[in-house]
């Protein structure tokens, strides 16, 4: 899904009855590919109407191109939208489950939920709770140990050891020795190594029943960012009942209430940074 859509996969975890994503949208590289691009990525998903495939094969008149361009224009408008990335997802894990247990009907419980990630501290902490799930879940001792998980292909990435082919494309973090290119294709100006620094830390002081004893004081990384380490824990304690529909700075929160129409955005008291 990840190549063919504007979307870039940050983080996930596969559990034993869900799915966690962390997830960049990017629009500008969408609008930057070309109409026969768009028709062909669309097509691998979807067999696509006759008048497109006439046009791809330059078959059709001055009326047909046109048409077969407006679809395309909507074809382009999905590939950067989440709500058919996550259609085209679970559509295809419930056929494949349904398939393997010969039957029919409803797979998912509920349509899925999300939030909005508005600065790196607020990506930063969504990752790290994804890539602690199978922690917290006592399914790995360690995050490294964590079967389908991001943090399992970052750390073998670290580790200089092959991923397999099998496995998603990962949006990048950094290495140390480009930490200050201006490569946009990566997830923000954060090295891998720190990053797992970081999963390792929070994880052993969220779950000490799960990994050990409790570190003194979480990785020096959070003070390089500016996060409280109260603050931190603080966020990744489990999630109350009602989740805040967006994550980051208050200032963030404040802008994302007023584009969204919204008075009043849940969550702002465990705002510490």
């Amino acid at each position: 899904m990840a190549e063919v859509f504007a979307i870039d996969l940050c983080a996930y975890a596969v559990m034993s009855n869900h799915y966690h994503l962390v997830v960049s949208i990017n629009q500008q590289k969408a609008l930057s590919w070309s109409d026969r691009e768009v028709a062909e990525r669309w097509m691998q998903l979807f067999s696509g109407p006759l008048i497109v495939k006439r046009w791809l094969k330059g078959e059709s008149g001055e009326a047909e191109s046109l048409k077969a361009e407006e679809i395309v224009s909507k074809w382009r408008e999905r590939l950067y939208d989440l709500g058919w990335f996550m259609k085209c997802l679970n559509e295809h894990l419930a056929r494949r489950a349904n398939e393997e247990d010969c039957c029919k009907g409803r797979f998912w419980e509920s349509r899925y939920k999300c939030q909005a990630l508005l600065d790196e501290q607020a990506v930063l902490q969504c990752m790290a709770y994804v890539d602690l799930n199978p922690v917290r879940a006592d399914m790995a001792a360690t995050p490294e140990e964590s079967d389908y998980t991001s943090i399992q292909q970052r750390a073998l990435k670290a580790q200089g050891k092959t991923v397999l082919a099998k496995e998603p494309r990962l949006l990048a973090l950094v290495d140390a020795e480009i930490i200050n290119s201006e490569d946009q294709d990566t997830i923000f100006r954060f090295r891998l190594m720190d990053y797992l620094e970081l999963v390792d830390s929070t994880g052993r002081a969220v779950r000490d029943d799960k990994r050990g004893a409790i570190s003194e004081q979480a990785a020096g990384v959070l003070d390089r960012l500016g996060i409280d380490e109260r603050t931190w824990l603080a966020h990744m304690r489990p999630k109350q009942r009602r989740q805040p529909v967006a994550l980051g700075a208050l200032y963030k929160l404040k802008e994302y209430a007023e584009v969204t129409g919204r008075k009043w955005i849940s969550g702002q008291s465990l705002v510490g940074w």
